[in-house]
């Protein structure tokens, strides 16, 4: 068995398609067919079976994936680990974040990482608090940014800064009149949320059930997957969302929304890793940048909602 043959396999797999797999791989069909069947022959299993034109796995080949994923995983790192006796000069970073920080927080602290090391390539991928701890514990991303809870036996989480939720609405929303607004007004008002497995969902709920608010008595109007959708929701119609004040900021400052009286907790950013798999220097260099970033936001009088 060859890594090759384990890459045309998951290319493959992944796209249940023979010759979707080979162009992934830059290999021609003939190619990614000899080398499954070379493996297929070695090992005395089907892998697949051609439904049609696709092709779907087997039992065998199902059993087979999550081992053929970590086995290529552990190449992965294996190598990575072997660029990184040459320093920071050259390499990768995979990261993952939440969209709050994905996209308010992380990019300047992008820029000054990829200023001071050229040669280490960045990616960033965006999605809700379950979904990167998900990468992070597949071997997807080697940082984490979260903006929620998570509880993964697998993940060393570490606390960077402490963010501000507030409730926002258009500012023609009959409570952003009032001051002091109650749980209950909350309560009979509707809502746009964000999905679930977001973190800012999970915090919002928390601090509704430390209010006495069952979150299934919420008058949910609709469920989006963006920050910037919920906030564009609520500004052309009768709604409340909650979101980071970070996120609200902007749309506040431009008039399209208000904040509504009623103060909510702080919650957590957070940085995850997994716990057993090696740490490259270019992730303990962003990882120091990262707390580095947080002490700056603690000690800035105009954003007191940080704290370390």
């Amino acid at each position: 068995m060859t890594l090759d043959q384990l890459r045309v396999f998951m290319a493959v797999a992944e796209r249940q398609h023979l010759t979707k797999g080979a162009e992934a791989l830059n290999l021609t069909p003939s190619a990614a067919t000899a080398s499954i069947q070379a493996l297929e022959g070695r090992h005395g299993t089907k892998l697949f079976h051609r439904v049609g034109r696709r092709l779907e796995l087997s039992e065998s080949g199902r059993a087979f994936l999550p081992e053929a994923r970590a086995a290529l995983a552990a190449a992965a790192a294996a190598e990575l680990a072997l660029r990184e006796l040459g320093g920071l000069e050259r390499g990768r970073l995979a990261l993952a974040a939440s969209q709050t920080l994905a996209s308010y927080w992380l990019p300047p602290l992008l820029m000054r990482f990829a200023a001071a090391h050229p040669g280490v390539a960045l990616s960033l991928s965006e999605g809700n608090t379950a979904a990167v701890a998900a990468a992070v514990l597949a071997g997807d991303a080697e940082i984490g940014c979260i903006e929620g809870e998570v509880d993964a036996p697998g993940l060393a989480v570490a606390p960077l800064a402490d963010d501000r939720l507030v409730v926002v609405a258009s500012p023609r929303h009959p409570l952003a009149r009032r001051r002091a607004v109650t749980a209950p007004a909350l309560r009979s008002s509707r809502w746009v949320m964000r999905e679930p497995g977001s973190g800012t969902r999970a915090a919002f709920e928390a601090a509704m059930r430390a209010a006495g608010v069952a979150p299934g008595d919420l008058d949910v109007t609709l469920v989006l997957p963006t920050n910037e959708a919920v906030c564009a929701a609520v500004a052309g119609s009768a709604c409340l969302t909650a979101v980071s004040d970070l996120v609200a900021r902007p749309h506040v400052e431009a008039g399209g929304l208000c904040r509504i009286d009623h103060p909510l907790p702080t919650r957590r950013f957070a940085l995850v890793r997994h716990k057993e798999r090696f740490r490259t220097k270019a992730a303990v260099a962003f990882e120091g940048l990262l707390h580095e970033a947080a002490r700056e936001m603690a000690e800035q009088r105009d954003a007191p909602s940080f704290d370390i």
